[in-house]
């Protein structure tokens, strides 16, 4: 990419705010997900990151949160399919020793022109790695986390300004919302807190793989600050919303929109 996201590798310095942590982070070999593997590593997390089949990235990845001292296993695969997910708490309780942290951070969009254009297999993927990924990984790692655990889930604004365009992965981005804050309920009563933020326009892959030239190039200039953020601008929200200092947040959807309203 041209300009390259920035990951805050020379930038975010943490403040020991998750240290001892245990993470699992889906979609983190890149975007969103790795800037905040990289975050949690320097606030004192270990990490293990999922990703479909992007191997070069992930070993970025990696590198990057080993250089922050901690532990980082990439696991690849298809978070479609429910073994996989259920394989992922897994291998996080076996090779990190526990699971303090959850999150959901990896999503497919496709851009069309109208539903016509969408076709039945095309609804289902994205549905499978939006929602039901999301549900299968809450289910398996919930019964193993314990007091002062986080889940932190990726809606968008789109959830709440929908581009017909986007229509399919819009209508995930509002399940989201809901199921987080049904679940986030039920797992307080085991003190685990269950959030969300909501992203506006975010310089990452899945930008240039999702829309022509023209898109990239005005890309984010529709919000006040007439820019994308980038991946680190993001990072420190989901920082936030994992550690003690979020104590008394649940339920609750955090918008990172560069000034654009979630309402």
């Amino acid at each position: 990419m041209n300009p390259r996201p920035d990951f805050g590798e020379d930038s975010y310095t943490g403040a020991n705010r998750l240290t001892g942590k245990r993470a699992l982070i889906t979609g983190g070999d890149s975007g969103i997900g790795r800037a905040v593997a990289l975050a949690f590593a320097r606030e004192g997390a270990d990490v293990l990151i999922s990703y479909l089949n992007e191997d070069d990235d992930a070993q970025e990845t990696l590198r990057a949160v080993r250089g922050a001292g901690r532990t980082a296993i990439a696991v690849p695969g298809d978070i479609g399919h429910e073994e996989q997910c259920r394989q992922l708490v897994q291998r996080t309780l076996t090779e990190l020793g526990g699971l303090d942290l959850l999150v959901n951070c990896a999503g497919f969009q496709m851009n069309r022109d109208g539903i016509d254009a969408i076709s039945t297999e095309e609804f289902d993927h994205t549905l499978k790695t939006n929602i039901y990924a999301m549900f299968w990984l809450c289910k398996y790692a919930l019964p193993h986390m314990h007091e002062g655990g986080a889940i932190i889930n990726t809606a968008s604004i789109q959830a709440y300004q929908p581009s017909p365009t986007l229509l399919a992965y819009a209508a995930t981005k509002g399940a989201i919302v809901t199921f987080t804050k049904a679940l986030a309920a039920e797992a307080i009563k085991k003190g685990i807190r269950v959030n969300a933020v909501a992203p506006g326009p975010i310089w990452t892959p899945l930008i240039p793989t999702t829309f022509d030239a023209e898109h990239v190039k005005e890309f984010g200039k529709n919000t006040p600050t007439g820019r994308a953020g980038q991946p680190v601008e993001i990072a420190p929200v989901y920082v936030f919303l994992a550690c003690n200092e979020s104590s008394y947040i649940t339920g609750e959807v955090v918008g990172a929109t560069g000034g654009r309203p979630l309402g």
